[in-house]
């Protein structure tokens, strides 16, 4: 039985990290994981936007897991011609990079709330540990997976596994990735994915990974969170 989906509270507050902002031989603590199930898009992405803008450099980072009912996004970079065609799913513009996206239950999302600063991270580097924490996570599955220079994501014999979009402020970045686990991929047949026409998508279900959502969710943010830890 699908699970329905619920909004998350309307302020998210920033937890307080024992550790303070960068410096030479200090340890980073491991960004706090939270596992939110599936919750409505719009409420989560002003969460996400208002723990960003009122966090400080005292606060630690956090990683949430969920999956998100039926919606497409799209970046900054969006264009009217790659939009749904013929779809009734609802469609929301956002401030992460990157075109047009769907999502859906059935995926693993991790949004990354990480202080860039603090852990030394480029957004260059963040997106490529992103696309390891996948590349990683699929290994463990006996699934081969690779990135591509030319276009951010995870993708499994040309076919895209995984995207992702960041939005950075005040030094700290918001959004993530989302891995498609045991979805209905059709929707994706009604847009352009990532602004890419006629892209193949995939999912790991498709490629013999009995794991679900969930537990792929829980192993990509475990990976994540060694892989940016220093």
């Amino acid at each position: 039985m699908q699970t329905a989906a619920r909004s998350i509270p309307t302020v998210i507050p920033a937890q307080a990290c024992p550790r303070p902002r960068s410096g030479a031989g200090i340890q980073i603590e491991p960004p706090i994981v939270k596992h939110l199930g599936v919750v409505q898009y719009a409420p989560t992405y002003e969460a996400m936007r208002r723990f960003t803008e009122t966090r400080s450099a005292a606060t630690a980072d956090e990683l949430w897991v969920l999956e998100h009912p039926p919606v497409y996004t799209v970046g900054v970079a969006g264009r009217k011609e790659h939009f749904p065609r013929g779809s009734k799913i609802p469609l929301e513009r956002v401030d992460r990079g990157g075109q047009i996206t769907y999502h859906g239950p059935g995926q693993a999302i991790v949004y990354t709330l990480v202080d860039l600063v603090r852990r030394h991270l480029t957004v260059r580097a963040m997106v490529t540990t992103i696309e390891q924490a996948v590349i990683d996570t699929l290994a463990a599955h006996d699934v081969r997976a690779e990135r591509k220079s030319s276009a951010p994501g995870v993708y499994v014999a040309g076919a895209k596994i995984a995207a992702l979009g960041l939005r950075v402020r005040r030094g700290c970045c918001y959004h993530g990735v989302a891995l498609n686990v045991n979805m209905d991929l059709e929707p994706f047949s009604a847009i352009d994915p990532c602004g890419y026409p006629g892209l193949e998508v995939t999912q790991t279900s498709a490629l013999g990974v009995a794991a679900g959502a969930e537990q792929l969710g829980r192993a990509l943010a475990e990976r994540i969170s060694q892989l940016i830890v220093r």
